[in-house]
């Protein structure tokens, strides 16, 4: 397979750098894989997908690597799936998940993760580190495992004990820290010139928002490459938002899109950790971080993201907004999603429901626009935040069966 790939770009200036090597950030700031648009228009058609195996690597001529070069667990298209009854619960018409929870380590980690550590070992890459407040650490301990790269991942100490769990089981050199994830990352960058590894964090290498971007090549295709009206997308470190709105504009540009219009996006974030809501209704360029940040919802658990900035040019450019939901009712909305439809929504996909609530309350989305939320990673993994007491039965007594009904 020819490459693509022409340079990176650093989001914060434009700066050029070459592809080529290994590279981190430019003033601290993400860099972005750019591609020959026009060579990519000229030598594939949506059409010849069919034909490909229903992997994220399907999409090949728009990422920096092939599948024959990468490490894989078998990551396919995760499932859209319609959710009619949730949606008359809630009063629209065209409701839709994109259940990431089938990827193979159960999160939208998975995406992220096999590219760039694809790209870490196609650069000699041998040991890598990365902070994790939940999914992610999961996620690259298994992928680095796959490519026999020594793995350390830092989780604040309340992470949930799922992901602690899977990190050890993959092998990696597994921390907790008493501190948050912004904390867990200032140990990752300090540990560099001690420990030589390389920093997976979220957007300080060029990569895992190009695996993010499959979701928006895979939901364009899905729905026969006309996108839908809105997106409801939980809002952490963002790199999700940017990688979609990334495809959305190369689909654009290369001609596969039957319609101009494109989704607005919305970021949602519980009232807990909202530095990018604040930011969006104050009109800032940059977030504010968050002192104290709490959710149970640990995905979106991110007080402080350097790529806050890409994120609220997506929410401006789309027509989107932020929105920040009630922290306490999330365990609500996480039990009438998984109710009504058996997707086993996570906390961070239940404050989506409750956007869509809020939004359609507003009047800000019509019951007829077609809306996707999308699932970002599987409940079980969230042991604490999904936990409840069920009644017991004696098998020493006789069951009162009125009682059951």
């Amino acid at each position: 397979m020819d490459c693509f790939v022409t340079h990176l770009e650093a989001a914060i200036d434009g700066t050029v750098l070459p592809a080529g090597e290994l590279q981190t950030v430019h003033q601290d700031r993400p860099l972005l894989v750019r591609y020959d648009l026009p060579a990519i228009a000229a030598s594939v058609r949506p059409e010849q997908l069919r034909d490909r195996p229903p992997t994220i690597w399907r999409y090949r001529e728009l990422l920096p690597i092939g599948g024959d070069q990468a490490v894989t667990l078998g990551e396919g298209c995760s499932p859209l799936l319609p959710c009619p009854r949730l949606g008359a619960e809630m009063g629209i018409q065209d409701l839709w998940i994109k259940d990431e929870s089938q990827l193979p380590t159960g999160s939208f980690k998975s995406r992220g993760l096999a590219m760039a550590i694809s790209m870490a070992r196609r650069f000699g890459v041998r040991r890598v580190a990365i902070p994790s407040a939940g999914n992610a650490g999961g996620a690259a301990a298994a992928y680095a495992a796959r490519a026999g790269i020594e793995a350390y991942v830092f989780m604040p100490e309340d992470t949930p004990v799922i992901n602690q769990y899977e990190c050890r089981l993959a092998g990696a050199r597994a921390y907790l820290v008493n501190g948050l994830i912004n904390d867990c990352g200032r140990i990752v960058q300090q540990g560099k010139p001690h420990m030589n590894w390389f920093d997976l964090s979220t957007m300080r290498e060029p990569y895992r928002v190009e695996g993010k971007k499959t979701m928006g090549l895979e939901l364009a295709e899905q729905f026969e490459w006309q996108l839908p009206d809105v997106i409801l997308y939980p809002t952490g470190g963002g790199t999700g938002m940017i990688g979609m709105w990334k495809a959305f504009q190369e689909l654009a540009e290369i001609g596969w899109l039957k319609s101009p219009r494109r989704p607005r996006m919305v970021a949602v974030q519980s009232d807990g950790c909202a530095p990018i809501v604040r930011a969006f209704e104050a009109g800032l360029r940059f977030a504010e971080p968050v002192d104290r940040p709490r959710t149970i919802a640990s995905g979106i658990r991110v007080p402080a993201a350097i790529g806050d900035f890409l994120v609220l040019d997506v929410l401006r450019e789309s027509g989107g907004r932020g929105v920040a939901v009630a922290e306490g009712r999330l365990a609500e909305w996480n039990r009438l999603a998984v109710s009504r439809e058996g997707i086993p929504v996570c906390p961070e996909a239940a404050a989506c429901v409750g956007a869509l609530e809020m939004l359609l309350a507003e009047g800000w989305i019509n019951p007829r626009e077609r809306v996707v939320i999308f699932n970002t990673g599987a409940a079980q993994k969230y042991a604490e935040a999904i936990a409840c007491d069920l009644p017991r039965l004696d098998i020493r007594a006789p069951i009162d069966w009125r009682s059951l009904a």
